[in-house]
Parts: structure tokens; sequence; C-alpha cells
């Protein structure tokens, strides 16, 4: 399948669209009437440009309000077509989008609104331009796309044919299966959008909150597959009007963009395999590498600078993990603890770390069946690959970076000790001795929280769903004490690896960093009392919690009170849905940016604890002050 954008969901000028749009792989592009209007060059001079660039011209768009109006008008609206038509002509366009009247249609006649589509059609003809109706969501007599096809069909006119749109189908909550019923060489063009549910005006909703294929809630599998299945051989191509997209750097979003059609590309060839070969698409599409399963967290990497680095190590040692292995060539320690493992790198400048100089989680290794496939994969998704300094002795291993600067690293899973990137660190460290009897170790990383900045949100969700195959939660906002928090959590069957992102929707207090507020690691425990004891035993406590947290504990559960005077005194805070508990607590915040979570899950509780976190954010706040 080709792959088209419109020019609509990118920042910049026309000329600097174009130039993105080509250098991500793009095939070609719908060009939005107010960027042509807006550009220096003439019509002439973008055909050219495109054709330099590669670049194929789909679409022209809109032309809106035509239909549906009395007679006078209508002879208006063809001569403003024809100018269209001419300008397309020189511009190398076939097909224009035309759109269901929102703004001047006067007759509810069907019989008439198709005679008016036809002659457009008949206008368009001469021109060697196809006229692709669309139905609006919003439209004034045609919202429907079964009732603009209706339409066309009424038509009969070559040059006539439907334009779909996953938004103005899936917002409505329309059944796209009954796209198999349309002809696909009366499906002139396909414009995919995906959008998060939000209780509002559809056209509000369109406007300003459209994102890409796999940013939302709508099922564009499914919706694609149908489109295909109806024998659609045009483009795949995207529109989506999004506010933070208009604003976001031209290259990364044409190559969140690009990502999200290969992927759905690959769901909707998988779910095809996966049917009927009559049901499935009619037409080749590209797949990619297959997901390598991620089996859990093989480390997690801390940057640390001199100001900081005995803060968090004084942290770990009385969390329970220790100091037991150096790299051979790197200033990086290995500190383990029942099975978590934490890379605390004195922040080598030669490393290649996105590091704000606070300190900060700079890597996840992820646990995977087959590194170099995931890699290939994640390449094919244009993450950007990661170069290491290495020395020849040393381990192999395939990073790229996340949409914040995060490494990501895959590890073979089934490595020995001694093997892979465990054997670079050979040289012992200073706690080499068994953990002594009755400690209360930790058993692994539960989860990861990092904050991201605002614009890049959606892009990450994204990335992590495509390269490691994680999938995102409905999300939650939370209220802090400095404004919104957005937070979503992505894993895989609810299993590790876990990551939890958050975004500041304002970015004021510690969150106005653009680079991103708080992030913090969660160690899993099966005694959170008794990780808790040990923490104070060494010297260290727990965030504070406020009591008011308690009593209102106490008038909103069933906990008997010696186990809430408990919780209060070891700072551990609770979590409950359906049969499953969540207990955990936090560390102060160790530098700007890092603190690090304990948790405990029972009977299955599968959240994080999301109801906790503006308590959590209030209590550092007042640490902050004091």
């Amino acid at each position: 399948m080709l792959r088209s954008i419109a020019t609509v969901s990118l920042s910049g000028t026309l000329e600097e669209k174009l130039q993105a749009a080509a250098r991500t792989g793009f095939d070609g592009v719908e060009i939005f009437e107010n960027d042509l209007i807006g550009s220096a060059l003439p019509p002439r001079e973008i055909r050219a440009l495109a054709e330099s660039l590669g670049l194929t011209i789909d679409l022209y768009q809109p032309f809106r309000d035509f239909e549906g109006v009395e007679e006078a008008l209508l002879e208006r609206n063809l001569r403003r077509a024809e100018a269209k038509f001419s300008l397309m002509v020189e511009l190398g366009v076939d097909t224009v989008l035309v759109c269901s009247n929102v703004a001047t249609a006067t007759v509810d006649d069907d019989a008439r609104s198709a005679a008016q589509l036809r002659r457009l059609a008949e206008t368009a003809e001469p021109y060697g331009v196809r006229v692709a109706y669309e139905a609006l969501a919003w439209g004034t007599h045609v919202s429907d796309y079964r009732h603009a096809w209706r339409l066309v069909e009424m038509a009969d006119q070559p040059a006539l044919g439907t334009c779909l749109d996953s938004f103005h189908i899936l917002s409505r909550g329309h059944d796209p299966a009954q796209i198999r019923d349309i002809p696909g060489e009366k499906i002139f063009f396909l414009q995919l959008a995906d959008a998060p549910l939000m209780p509002m005006d559809v056209l509000h909703w369109s406007r300003h909150h459209r994102c890409f294929p796999g940013q939302g809630a709508f099922d564009l599998t499914a919706f694609t597959g149908h489109v295909l299945a109806a024998g659609y051989r045009g483009p795949l191509s995207l529109e989506v009007f999004n506010d933070v997209f208009r604003a976001s750097d031209t290259e990364r979003t044409a190559a969140d963009a690009f990502r999200s059609l290969a992927v759905l590309e690959d769901d909707v060839a998988r779910a095809g395999a996966r049917a009927d070969s009559s049901d499935g698409p009619p037409v080749e599409l590209t797949r990619l590498p297959t997901p390598t399963r991620a089996r859990g967290y093989a480390f997690a990497e801390v940057a640390a600078p001199e100001h900081s680095i005995d803060t968090v190590r004084g942290a770990l040692r009385a969390l329970g993990l220790r100091h037991t292995r150096d790299h051979r060539s790197k200033p990086v320690q290995l500190w383990s603890g029942g099975g978590a493992r934490i890379l605390l790198n004195a922040t080598d400048p030669q490393l290649g770390h996105t590091w704000s100089g606070d300190a900060a989680v700079t890597a996840l290794g992820v646990d995977v069946d087959d590194a170099r496939e995931a890699m290939r994969r994640a390449e094919r998704l244009l993450a950007p690959p990661l170069p290491r300094r290495r020395d020849p002795a040393e381990s192999e291993l395939d990073a790229v970076a996340a949409p914040d600067g995060t490494s990501v690293f895959f590890c073979p899973a089934d490595a020995a000790e001694t093997e892979g990137w465990l054997a670079d660190f050979s040289v012992p460290g200073p706690d080499t001795e068994e953990p002594g009897e009755g400690e209360a170790p930790l058993t692994g990383i539960d989860h990861v929280g990092l904050f991201q900045p605002f614009d890049h949100f959606d892009e990450a969700s994204l990335f992590y769903r495509s390269v490691l195959g994680l999938t995102p939660d409905d999300g939650v906002e939370l209220a802090a004490p400095d404004g919104m928090v957005r937070s979503r959590a992505m894993s895989r069957d609810g299993a590790v690896p876990r990551i939890a992102l958050n975004a500041s929707l304002l970015g004021r207090g510690p969150f106005e960093d653009p680079r991103g507020g708080p992030q913090h690691i969660a160690f899993a425990c099966a005694d959170v009392y008794a990780v808790a004891a040990r923490m104070r035993g060494h010297g260290a406590r727990p965030l504070r919690i406020p009591d008011n947290y308690y009593d209102d504990l106490a008038c909103r559960t069933e906990l008997e009170p010696q186990e809430i005077a408990r919780m209060r005194e070891a700072g551990v805070l609770y979590d409950r849905a359906g049969d499953g508990e969540f207990l955990h607590f936090y560390t102060p915040m160790l530098d700007g940016r890092l603190f690090l979570e304990v948790v405990q899950r029972v009977g299955g509780y599968a959240g994080y604890g999301s109801a906790n976190s503006p308590f959590r954010m209030a209590a550092q706040r007042a640490e902050e002050s004091r």
C-alpha cells in the first residue's frame, strides 16, 4: 500500500511539510487548501518540488458547501469549482475532496443533491479531475457515509465517487462493516485518523483532538480491513487535525505519523492472515518483523551527578540493593537485589545520554526473546538506533532512543550471567557477600514511571506500543498541586515490563522543565512493611504522608484500625480493586527528578495506585517547601 499524509497534519510551511514527508518515507501527500494559499510558490512550482522529492500529490482538499442549495447558488458554486479544477491541473492532482454541506444547505432533498453532485462531476471531467464526496460528521443534511454513498450511487457519474474518513464514521458510532457493500472502484480516497473517546461536540473533537492510528480508541484495524475488503486500491492517508502536532517539530511528527501507518498496515495484515482467506484483505500488505515478546526488565539505568550520587546510593542500599559489581571500562556500578538490577552511571559524557544535570532514569534494559529481531522491527519503525562506545571484548547490545531520549536496550532473555551485558560487569563491587538472614529482599522491578514533555506524550505511547508490544490502558488525569497531570500505563497483558507515562498539561513548579518532570523506579516485594522497616533501620525514611490521608482511609475502607495505624507508621499507602490490594510507599525526592517506590501486589491487583498519586505529589511538594 502507498502511504500518504495530509499537509494539515504537520507544522511549518508547505515546503517544509513536503520535505519532511519525503524524508520520512511517505509516497504522497494531500494538499490542504490553506497551505497552498499561504505558500509563496505558485502551483506549478509546488508540483515540481513534490516531483523532485519523489512525492505524488494524491488529493486537493477541501471543497466545501456545494450541494443541497438553490439554483442561483449552485451556478456560483460551479464557477468556484471550475477555478479550483484549473488550479488542480497546474498542481498535477486529479482528485478533489468535496465535503458535505454544513453552511449553505437549505434543501433537504436527496434527488436534488445527487443531481447537483452529478453536475459537479460533469464539470470536473474535462479537467481530468475526479470528485470524492465525503460525509462530514456534522453535515447539515448528510452526516453518514452510507447517505453520502447513496447520493453518489444516485448521481451515477464516472467522475464521482466517495471519500471515507475514519473519524467521521467512527466518531458517530456508524457501523463500518457496511463499507464492504460499496464497490471498491467508487471509493476514491481513504483518510485515516484515530481519536481518544471524548464527550464533546464532534466538530471541536475533530478539529483539535484527532491523533495518529494507535494513539486513540478507534478500532482502525477492523475499519481499514473493511475498506480493503471492498476493493479499495488507493493510498492509506492520514488526515489528523491536532493542536499539538501542528505546533511540534515537523520532522518528528512526520516520523511519528509514518510509524503509525506502518503498525496499522502490519496489524491489518496479521488480522487478515488469521481470518478466512475469502475475508482477508484483497491486497498485499507490508509486514513488519514479528514483535518479539518482552519478558521483563533486565535493568534500569540511573545517571546521577556528583552532588546526588551518594544520596542515590544510600536510598538503593536502604531498600535492600547491593553494589555487587562494576563495569570493566565505564563508570557504571551494578546494584542488585532479589531480581532487581540498577545500573548507577556516574554520567560518563561519552555514553550519549540525554541528561538534564539531575539524577534521572536514562536507560531501560528489556529482556526479549530475540534481540536482533526486536532491533530490526524498531529500525523499520524509525526508532533512532543508538551508537555505543565499547571495548572490542565487550558485549554487543542493540539500543534505540525513545521519544524522550531514554535509551531502550534489547537484552537476550536467556543469556546467562557469564554472557551478554552482565559479563561486562566483571569487576567485583564492595557488596559481594550474601544478604543476611531475615532481610526482606525486593523481587524485581515492578514498573518505571517516565515523565514526558506534553507534546511527546502520544508519540511515546505509540513508540512503546509498536516497539515493545505494550498495550496502553485508558489513562487517567490527576490533580497535582501544580496543575493537571495526564497518566497512561502500558504493559503486556498486565505483566512486566510495565511503563507509566506521565505529562503535565501546563508545566509549573517541578514540572516546568521542558524535558519532563519527576521519574521513578518502582520495586516489587512480598512484604512492603519489612522493606519499610529495613529502610528505617538504615537511617532513611519513606515520604511523609499526611495524617489526613489515613483518617480518610479509615472512613472509606473496611480496614481494621490497627492495620491503618501500621500503614501510618510506615508511610504505606493503600488501594483496592475488586479482590486485589496494592500497598506501596515512596522515598522522598532524591534529586530534582528522581524518586523510588516499593510496591506489594495482593490478589491479582493490576493497577498502579493512581488514586494515591495526587497525595504523593502533594507530599513531595511539601517536602520541597520544607
